[in-house]
């Protein structure tokens, strides 16, 4: 094999993989502290995330008022059970899930879209969606680096965008996309918890991808 000048030492590639393979998404946090230093180093993470057009869409909101968060836990309480509702005959098996740890976890952050992104037409003028997949990848960033630390995080998108907007007094045009809950963890789940609780499956690399076509098997 030839050499590559721009791989990794064979150590760090298998720690990249292992946060990778290892990363979920964290319901269950014990409430020790964590250091403001580490915090940031996670959201510097990820700020290094790509964006289209490189508009860095990403905001974050560090929640620090103990009633304010009380409020963001009620609002998720409220979509929960409507969520129960729409569910219809998965009502009662949903309802059984744990599906955040807003109050328990030692941080709770709320990510959200910048205002005016309309101003930003390089790589979003047929899909303007792109700002939050560049959001998406921000806040994967800052999961893969807090799995790297030992720390856990669980993405919380059941609210209402407009109140949590509301709440946390964001202008008009932005938009709120997660509430991120961060902390110690007594351990990492060993599998994804709705696989574990049978919810879904994690489906085979073949049944996704496909080659020159939709549904196309590759050699």
């Amino acid at each position: 094999m030839t050499d590559n000048p721009h791989r990794y030492s064979d150590e760090e590639i298998n720690g990249v993989y292992r946060a990778i393979r290892e990363r979920r998404d964290i319901r269950h946090f014990q409430d020790t502290p964590i250091p403001r230093e580490q915090l940031d180093r996670f959201i510097a993470a990820a700020h290094m995330g790509p964006s289209v057009g490189f508009m860095q869409p990403w905001r974050f909101i560090r929640i620090a008022d103990s009633a304010l968060r009380q409020r963001i836990h009620a609002l998720v309480n409220e979509e929960r059970l409507r969520t129960a509702e729409a569910l219809g005959e998965r009502a009662n098996a949903f309802m059984q899930l744990k599906v955040e740890g807003i109050l328990a976890c030692a941080e709770v952050l709320v990510v959200g879209l910048m205002d005016k992104r309309e101003d930003y037409v390089f790589g979003r003028r047929t899909m303007p969606e792109m700002d939050l997949a560049s959001a998406a990848c921000a806040i994967q960033n800052f999961w893969l680096a807090a799995r790297a630390e030992g720390i856990g995080v669980g993405w919380v998108s059941m609210f209402d965008p407009e109140q949590l907007r509301t709440m946390c007094n964001m202008p008009e045009g932005s938009q709120p996309i997660a509430v991120l809950c961060v902390g110690h963890v007594e351990e990492f789940y060993a599998k994804p918890m709705l696989e574990t609780s049978g919810w879904e499956r994690r489906r085979a690399i073949d049944e996704v991808l496909f080659e020159d076509e939709w549904g196309r098997k590759g050699s």
